[in-house]
C-alpha cells in the first residue's frame, strides 16, 4: 500500500521536530526552559471548566450535534463581534464553528478554489498554512513581510500576473510570528486591492483577545466593506486558554461561510455539545478572565524587554500576541543562534527561517513561562557573552 500523493507533497512539520528535540532534552535530565513553545501555559478558567461539567451531565449534550453547531454558540459568537467590535454578525449565516482554526485555514482552500489557482501568502507566517496547497492541490505565492514595512505586505510589490491570478489571501494580525499589529487604514487598503482584483481575503485573528498597553487588536470586520470580500477566524484556544478544546469559528460573507459549512457536513458532523455550551459560556460571561490573561502576558513581555536591553541586546517591544520577534546577533543564523541557545543554554526558541525565508535573521520566543524562567532565561543566555 502507498499514500497519497497529496499526503506525500505535505510539508514537513517543524513543531513536531521542535517538540521531539525538547523532550529529548528533558529525558536526559537537562533544564530546558522552552521558549519556542505555542501552547498556552495556564489552565482553563474555573467557570469554563464548570460549565462543561455541567453540560456533561445534561443527557440532551449526548448525541450528536446539530450540523453546522449549536444555535447557542453561534448566537454566543454574534454577540462576542457586537460586544467586542461592535460588527453585526447573523448567526444563521455568517458563522461557520469549527474544530479550532487550524482545519479551518486548511479547509478553505479546498471549500473556495479549484485546481491550480493561486493563494497569497504571508512571509513568515504559521507553517501550517501551506497544508493547504498540496491538499488542495492549488499554486501559492509569497507576500515578504518586513521590518521596514512594520511587517505589513507591500501590495504596490505584486505583480499584476499575482493580482490577476491570485483567488486567496491569508493576513494574520496581530502577527504570528512576528507579534506585529494592523489597523483599520491598512485592512481599508486591503479591502480595496481585494475588491479591484476579486481576491477573496481571509483573516487568521487567533491572537485578536491579546493587546498590550491598552490597544485592543483591531478586528479585519470593523473596516468598511470587509464582508464584501472575506471573513475571519477566531479561536477560543488563546483568549481562553482552551488550546486542546479544539473550539474555533469563522465569521463574515455568507458566500464564503456557507462554502465552509457545506465542505464540513461532508466531513465532520460537530463539536461535542458539551463543550460548545462551555464554548458559549466563555465568550458571553465576564471577560475578567481575559484582562487578567493579558495583564499576565504584559507583565512576562516588560521582564523580557527589560532583560533583553539589560544585556545589550537590541530588540523590539511587541505590542500584541504573546511572542516576541527578536533579531539574532550579528554572525548568526536563526537556525545557528537557536542550536547555540538548546546546545549551550538549554533553551528552546523557534528558528525565523521555520517560519518562511523572510523570517531568517529573527527567533520568535514565547511569553509562555513565568517571569522567574524569563530572567533565568536572559541570564543564561548573557553568560554566553555575545553581547558583551
Amino acid at each position: 500500500m502507498t499514500i497519497s500523493n497529496r499526503l506525500k507533497n505535505l510539508p514537513p512539520h517543524f513543531f513536531a521536530s521542535l517538540v521531539q528535540s525538547v523532550e529529548k532534552a528533558l529525558s536526559e535530565g537537562r533544564d530546558v526552559i522552552n521558549l519556542g513553545r505555542g501552547n498556552p501555559d495556564q489552565p482553563t478558567p474555573p467557570h469554563i471548566v464548570k460549565a462543561l461539567q455541567e453540560a456533561v451531565e445534561d443527557p440532551l449534550t449526548h448525541g450528536y450535534s446539530p450540523f453546522r453547531g449549536t444555535p447557542e454558540l453561534k448566537q454566543a459568537i454574534a454577540d462576542f463581534y457586537k460586544r467586542e467590535f461592535d460588527v453585526v454578525i447573523d448567526p444563521k449565516t455568517e458563522v461557520a464553528v469549527m474544530f479550532g482554526t487550524k482545519p479551518g485555514l486548511v479547509e478553505l482552500p479546498l471549500a473556495i478554489m479549484n485546481d491550480g489557482e493561486l493563494l497569497l501568502l504571508p512571509d513568515p507566517g504559521y507553517p501550517d498554512y501551506l497544508s493547504s496547497v498540496s491538499l488542495a492541490n492549488i499554486k501559492y505565492d509569497l507576500m515578504p513581510l518586513l521590518a521596514e514595512n512594520d511587517f505589513l505586505p507591500n501590495y504596490n510589490a505584486l505583480s499584476d500576473e499575482q493580482k490577476k491570478q491570485a483567488k486567496l489571501m491569508y493576513l494574520n494580525y496581530p502577527n504570528n510570528p512576528t507579534s506585529a499589529s494592523a489597523n483599520i487604514p491598512f485592512f481599508e487598503d486591503t479591502i480595496a486591492l481585494a475588491k479591484a482584483n476579486d481576491i477573496t481575503i481571509l483573516h487568521d485573528f487567533a491572537y485578536g483577545g491579546i493587546g498590550f498597553d491598552g490597544v485592543k487588536p483591531v478586528s479585519f470586520l470593523q473596516a468598511e466593506g470587509a464582508k464584501d470580500v472575506g471573513i475571519e477566524m477566531y479561536t477560543l484556544s488563546k483568549t481562553y486558554n482552551m488550546a486542546g478544546w479544539r473550539v474555533g469559528f469563522a465569521v463574515g460573507n455568507a458566500e464564503i461561510i456557507e462554502a465552509i459549512n457545506l465542505l464540513q457536513d461532508h466531513l465532520f458532523i460537530d463539536i461535542f455539545p458539551a463543550v460548545q455550551r462551555a464554548a458559549a459560556v466563555a465568550l458571553s460571561s465576564s471577560q475578567d478572565c481575559v484582562d487578567e490573561l493579558v495583564s499576565l502576558y504584559e507583565g512576562r513581555r516588560n521582564v523580557l524587554m527589560a532583560e533583553c536591553k539589560r544585556i545589550g541586546w537590541d530588540v523590539v517591544s511587541p505590542t500584541a500576541s504573546f511572542f516576541a520577534w527578536l533579531s539574532v546577533p550579528e554572525g548568526y543564523t536563526s537556525e545557528s543562534f537557536a542550536k547555540l541557545l538548546m546546545d549551550k543554554a538549554d533553551i528552546a526558541v523557534a528558528p525565523g527561517h521555520a517560519f518562511g525565508q523572510y523570517g531568517e535573521g529573527y527567533i520568535r520566543v514565547g511569553l509562555l513561562v513565568d517571569e522567574n524562567r524569563i530572567v533565568e532565561a536572559i541570564s543564561r543566555i548573557e553568560k554566553l557573552g555575545i553581547f558583551s
